[in-house]
Parts: structure tokens; C-alpha cells; sequence
């Protein structure tokens, strides 16, 4: 088995957003990897007007996931769950989507079709086309519950993403041909737990941890254990 993470929006460098479960799993066997998503301006284009969009964030991941035939894991992240609803379709060798404070999204839907406009959280700045998490609300809203180690380096680790990916829609919905375990943040201050368990009614299995916004960051050994009981 193998895992394919795919991130959130509006950071870049997914393998060290992944880094501390990606580590327990390799003392386990299981390697994984975090293709870069272009939209947050990780394929050498600029994000923006004209940039990248969930077309070519769609295409990387595929890549990655047609990249070995071994049965595939697939860990999608808020909005990693939009990229990974038609990345993952067909695949034959994703055996399951483990979505994290993430998105199910039907063919058809973006991911505007679940938020009633920007968050109060983001910076978009609309003569640019991109939109990226404003620095002073980082740590509170998404890494509240995280060492400092882990908060301070995490600001390395943003990125402004190409606006268009919101109003963009998906072409298919992996998670009704593929098994799904839905995993709600119960304190996440980013997507609130109500929402999330909303969002977790088209999984096919749901569960819940008592942890902020990237579990994978402040609780490793618990997505670790998530990632291999699946």
C-alpha cells in the first residue's frame, strides 16, 4: 500500500505538511507521496490570472496516483478533497479516499458551491486572481492546537493560489465509486465541525478527532493509525 496526500488550498510543499504521519507510516512500510498542486504556484507557473487551475491540480495528482500499479490510499485535505474527486475517479488503484475537513463534492459542484463567499480568514485580492490565508489569523485559525515548532515553520509553507479554483468544477465524484472514510475536525476554527459532518453525510464511514485544522500536524500517530486501519 502506498499513500497519495494531496493538500489544502493557498499552501505549498505538501510533503512537509505531511511530514510527521508520513514518517510514522515509513517505520510501518507504507511510503507516500504529496504531488505539488500548480494552482499554488508548484509547477514553476505563476498563480493568478491565466495561471493554473483545478485542471492542471487534477492532472498532477492523477500523475502521481498512475504513477505505480501498488493499491493507493488516498489522503485529501480540505480542499485537496475537490482536487481529489475527479483526480481519483477510475483509478484502479485507489482503494480508498480518506477525506480530512474536506470536501465531497458531485460532478458539477466547486468548491464555491459550499461556502456563502470568502472567509474572513482569507486575503483575496481580485486584480491579481489569487487568494492566500492572511498571516495574523494563521496559527488561531488553523494551527491552534499545534506545537510552536510546527506553527512557526508552517509559515514557510503558504502560498497565494489562483482564485479561479473556487468557481471551477469537478467532472467526476471518486467517493461514490471508491470506499470513504470522512475524518471531522471537531475544533477546527477554519471549516467548523458542524459543517464538516454536513459535508461527511455522502462518506461512506465517519469518524472524529478532537483536533484543529491539520490533524496530521498535532496528531500524527492518530491519522497514522486512521491511514492503516482502512
Amino acid at each position: 500500500m502506498r499513500v497519495v496526500f494531496v493538500h489544502g488550498a493557498c499552501v505549498r510543499d505538501g510533503a512537509w505538511w505531511w511530514h510527521r504521519t508520513a514518517e510514522m507510516l515509513q517505520e510501518r512500510g507504507v511510503a507516500s507521496v504529496a504531488p505539488g498542486l500548480p494552482s499554488c504556484g508548484e509547477a514553476g507557473e505563476p498563480a493568478g490570472v491565466g495561471g493554473p487551475g483545478l485542471r492542471e491540480d487534477v492532472q498532477a495528482v492523477r500523475r502521481a496516483l498512475l504513477a505505480a500499479d501498488e493499491p493507493a490510499v488516498v489522503v485529501a485535505h480540505s480542499y485537496g478533497g475537490i482536487v481529489a474527486a475527479e483526480a481519483a475517479a477510475g483509478v484502479a488503484s485507489v482503494r480508498h479516499l480518506l477525506l480530512v475537513s474536506s470536501y465531497l463534492p458531485e460532478a458539477g459542484q466547486s468548491l464555491s458551491d459550499f461556502a456563502d463567499g470568502p472567509a474572513p480568514f482569507l486575503d483575496v485580492d481580485p486584480g491579481a486572481g489569487t487568494f492566500g490565508v492572511r498571516q495574523e489569523l494563521l496559527i488561531e485559525t488553523f494551527l491552534h492546537d499545534c506545537d510552536r515548532e510546527a506553527q512557526e515553520q508552517s509559515r514557510h509553507h503558504l502560498a497565494r493560489q489562483s482564485a479561479q479554483v473556487t468557481s471551477q468544477p469537478v467532472g467526476a465524484a471518486a467517493w461514490q465509486q471508491v470506499q470513504s472514510t470522512y475524518v471531522v475536525c471537531a475544533q477546527d476554527r477554519g471549516t467548523p465541525a458542524t459543517s464538516q459532518r454536513e459535508f461527511a453525510r455522502r462518506a461512506g464511514s465517519v469518524v472524529e478527532l478532537d483536533t484543529g485544522h491539520h490533524p496530521f500536524l498535532s496528531q500524527p500517530a492518530a491519522m497514522a493509525g486512521l491511514v492503516l486501519g482502512v
